[in-house]
């Protein structure tokens, strides 16, 4: 059965990849946009539930707008679901930088005294750097060409540029401690399980999917052999966490409801007497995973 979270179509249209394959009014080959608001869910249903969480500057192919909903596929990992299409814009930036900071904001005038609203940015958003004032970087906050284009300004120590990639994506989780825990979510205002071991690879440039069950399918090669390093990922049914050192995990948990370290031991007995059930694998990255 195909899994709805990769699967290209609905009951008006497809992509074309699909033709043949299954009924639709309509194959196309979509069109992309860019999220352009600093925080956007993806749900599994035109009114559904959030499934994740894309941020500023990441790229969606929508394949159907309707009725105010775009059912687009991200960029960054292949998961189809429904976004605001007012939160896109068209076309696509060519996005410079990305936000290194676990916290950020852009505002409209480049003064630190100024009293102004900001818009809060989170790690991994991605922007558009045009010039640069001072201790602060100019941003477009749509495509060059918009209409409606604004610009804004983000602190420079913030950023990084979109080529320097961290190698440690547990140094990169760790910057997420104390976020509140946020079922489907993908940002340092709200994250959870899985989207802390997402944003820790992607980060570093390696690829990942969104939900634990699928990584626990696709991602490193099994380890027998009780050894814990830092960087291996432990699942559990509907759970993941990183391994920090041999004797602690981080993960977006809800008996923290944030993003904590906890003693491995300590958790593995827990998680199991709460009724979640044993440890169901042992992940270590490969380094054809690492070296991508």
């Amino acid at each position: 059965m195909t899994d709805r979270r990769r699967h290209l179509a609905n009951a008006r249209v497809a992509h074309v990849s699909l033709q043949g394959q299954v009924s639709a009014d309509r194959f196309t080959e979509g069109e992309w946009r860019q999220v352009s608001v600093p925080r956007l869910a993806l749900l599994d249903g035109p009114s559904g539930a959030r499934d994740r969480e894309v941020l500023m500057g990441e790229s969606v192919l929508v394949l159907e707008d309707y009725q105010g909903m775009a059912f687009v596929t991200l960029q960054r990992d292949g998961h189809v679901g429904y976004v605001d299409s007012a939160a896109l814009s068209a076309p696509p930036w060519t996005s410079t930088h990305y936000v290194s900071a676990v916290r950020s904001y852009a505002k409209a005038t480049p003064d630190f005294k100024a009293y102004e609203p900001v818009l809060d940015l989170s790690f991994g958003s991605l922007l558009s750097v045009t010039g640069t004032s001072g201790l602060w970087s100019e941003i477009a906050l749509r495509a060059p060409d918009d209409p409606m284009r604004t610009r804004a300004f983000v602190p420079t120590a913030h950023l990084q540029h979109i080529d320097m990639l961290p190698d440690d994506p547990v140094a990169v989780a760790e910057l997420f401690l104390g976020t509140p825990y946020l079922w489907g979510g993908n940002s340092a205002f709200g994250i959870d399980c899985s989207g802390l071991v997402q944003m820790g690879l992607l980060a570093c440039g390696i690829a990942c999917p969104g939900d634990s069950d699928m990584q626990a399918k696709e991602l490193g090669e099994s380890v027998t052999d009780q050894s814990y390093l830092r960087g291996d990922l432990l699942f559990w049914k509907g759970h993941v966490a990183w391994v920090a050192d041999a004797k602690t995990i981080l993960h977006a948990n809800v008996h923290h409801m944030s993003v904590a370290y906890e003693p491995l031991d300590e958790a593995i007995a827990r998680i199991e007497a709460q009724g979640d059930g044993p440890v169901t694998r042992h992940a270590r990255l490969t380094k054809e995973e690492i070296n991508v």
